[in-house]
């Protein structure tokens, strides 16, 4: 690219927005020229809006420091400094949509990590590996929203990424029923120990709306476009529950499931390693060279060890074994703020800029 897009980054103090501006640092396409958030911190420098509250393991960018951030509802101020936006704001979900559909509506493309707008039916969820086709609805979503431009695309949910691209890898073998335990980082809930500190040593059984939405959530990935809108898969069949564990980043799954056909160990492992997608052909800057790795060690994958793979953009697969109940079982493990927020949400970007829907102003 020989100009990058100059990106802003809605709710840019939070803890995804600082893993967005972490993970843009001397980005080959895009630079990061705009920060906004919440009105309290409107009018400071990000360094002083964020203070001790920068809750990366790398220091924070230099080339951010001194940007003075904006407020996030100043949508025409925001919009007219920027190509497009990544949105990260704390907000309820009305005022989320709202503000969202507010920036489409100037001509400025919107990459979302929010949940608000997972079920509008003419919004693609992406996991550019898996579904990149669903994108096709933003041509409707544009007649909708009456921009020629602008439109609203988002990521899926952190806790489905440790198993919905395992299952995607193996949909020739026709999985119908899934049972799937996650353990969850901490982070996913924007927090570190030090302002958690309850979760030390602790195990909470419950994450408000997470079981809902890893059930639902891959099923709409799966889904097929008709009539301009996504129409959600009907199978498998999948019930989860979602635990907070005591554990900075990386979501883990111990999945359970059931075919219709009968794949071999052999089979399966080879479909892993061997899957792929758009972004791997396209080699995008962010893309995992290995999307899915599996180990044949007993005790991997682990959150020490294999977080960070492929950048924290890839998948670690183990345990894979028969089962007394179900066919097959195993564990997956994802970096839920890197390929399961701000990372997947930069590599839906990088998507839409090779597919032709983000171009400079």
């Amino acid at each position: 690219m020989k100009e990058k897009l100059r990106v802003g980054i809605l709710g840019a103090t939070g803890m995804v927005g600082q893993r967005f501006i972490a993970l843009l640092e001397n980005h080959p396409w895009f630079e990061v020229v705009t920060v906004a958030a919440s009105a309290r911190s409107a009018g400071k420098t990000y360094e002083e809006a964020v203070g001790k509250r920068w809750k990366m393991d790398t220091p924070m960018p230099e080339a951010v420091k001194k940007l003075v951030v904006h407020n996030v509802n100043e949508v025409e101020t925001v919009a007219e400094t920027v190509d497009f936006v990544f949105s990260a704001v704390d907000m309820t979900k009305e005022e989320i949509r709202a503000v969202e559909d507010a920036y489409a509506k100037t001509e400025t493309p919107v990459v979302s990590n929010n949940s608000a707008h997972r079920w509008t039916p003419d919004v693609p969820m992406v996991i550019p590996e898996i579904n990149p086709q669903h994108f096709d609805v933003i041509a409707d979503q544009r007649k909708r929203l009456g921009t020629t431009r602008g439109f609203v695309a988002v990521k899926p949910n952190c806790s489905i990424q440790s198993y919905a691209p395992v299952l995607t890898a193996w949909m020739e073998y026709e999985p119908t029923e899934v049972v799937a335990t996650t353990y969850q980082a901490i982070s996913g809930a924007g927090k570190t120990f030090q302002d958690w500190p309850e979760m030390v040593e602790n195990i909470i059984p419950y994450i408000g709306g997470e079981e809902e939405k890893s059930e639902q959530e891959p099923l709409r990935i799966w889904g097929r476009v008709e009539n301009g809108q996504i129409v959600k898969a009907k199978e498998p069949v999948i019930t989860t529950q979602c635990i907070r564990v005591p554990v900075l980043n990386g979501h883990t799954a111990a999945v359970f499931v059931n075919f219709a056909k009968s794949p071999t160990k052999e089979e399966l492992i080879e479909k892993l390693q061997e899957f792929k997608g758009l972004p791997q052909e396209l080699e995008l800057p962010s893309a995992p060279k290995q999307f899915i790795r599996y180990m044949e060690e007993d005790d991997r994958p682990q959150v020490k060890l294999d977080v960070d793979y492929e950048k924290g953009m890839g998948i670690t697969v183990g345990r894979l074994r028969e089962d007394v109940l179900f066919d097959w079982k195993f564990v997956g493990l994802s970096h839920n703020t890197v390929r399961g927020a701000a990372g997947g949400a930069i590599l839906c970007a990088e998507t839409l800029v090779a597919k032709g829907y983000i171009e400079k102003k």
